[in-house]
């Protein structure tokens, strides 16, 4: 039976499940006592190493507080968004405490995540922002260094994961599958090399009537997941809560 939980700390008026974690895998993933998988919606904390890679700056720090914020009954209740579960068959949930305490906000409110939005999932949107700003406003945790917006012209060829880039966009272009946000090039690289965002043409209806093409010449930070694609790093961009125009 569904749980009611307090309409404060982001909560949204009753959860579909109470359910027992038996271990937290990171900042943001759960595993529960009947072996399920757990990623909380909303929220992105650092990454613990695995197969000898080290682990990311506070990533371990956000895991503990986790593990702190669920203590020893870590019963929670779970609130689902659009999407139930994720490609990989994680199940996606909004999470909270017997008390009503939303743990997305936690971390965010603690500087040991990063407030991301992968539509349709975005139930706790604003909350979420709301957070995470007064947290980069303390200079709290990770915003102290961890995820500073990276200039284009910085990234590593090799970098991977979540990210957060800074520059300009010098061209705006379509194709039959996206829109491309083509920023400044580095002096060595050829005109589809370096850095770009690609918004998929599946993802537009979340931009309203914003016209991407008015980003040309303007600077802009955008958060999401490097990927390669031929000879290019590309950023995702999913929601316009993910970037920021800045002067």
């Amino acid at each position: 039976m569904a749980a009611q939980v307090k309409q404060a700390n982001c909560a949204v008026g009753t959860v579909a499940e109470t359910v027992t974690v038996s271990q937290v895998v990171d900042g943001d993933t759960l595993r529960l006592r009947d072996g399920r998988l757990v990623r909380l919606i909303g929220i992105n904390t650092p990454e613990i190493g695995r197969e000898g890679r080290p682990s990311e700056p506070l990533a371990k720090a956000a895991r503990k507080a986790l593990k702190t914020l669920l203590g020893k009954t870590a019963t929670v209740g779970l609130r689902f968004d659009r999407e139930k579960q994720d490609r990989y068959g994680r199940l996606l949930a909004h999470v909270y405490l017997s008390d009503g305490t939303n743990i997305e906000m936690a971390l965010l409110s603690a500087g040991l995540a990063a407030q991301i939005v992968v539509p349709p999932n975005v139930m706790q949107l604003e909350c979420y922002q709301t957070a995470e700003n007064n947290a980069r406003k303390s200079g709290k945790g990770v915003w102290q260094n961890v995820y500073r917006p990276v200039p284009v012209k910085e990234v590593s060829p090799s970098a991977r994961g979540f990210r957060i880039i800074r520059g300009r966009v010098l061209q705006v272009g379509e194709s039959r599958r996206s829109v491309w946000l083509n920023f400044q090039l580095r002096p060595d690289k050829g005109p589809r090399e370096g850095v770009a965002v690609r918004i998929a043409r599946t993802d537009l209806e979340w931009f309203g009537d914003k016209p991407l093409h008015s980003l040309r010449g303007k600077n802009i930070i955008v958060r999401g997941w490097l990927s390669p694609y031929k000879k290019q790093l590309v950023i995702r961009l999913r929601h316009p809560a993910s970037m920021e125009i800045i002067p």
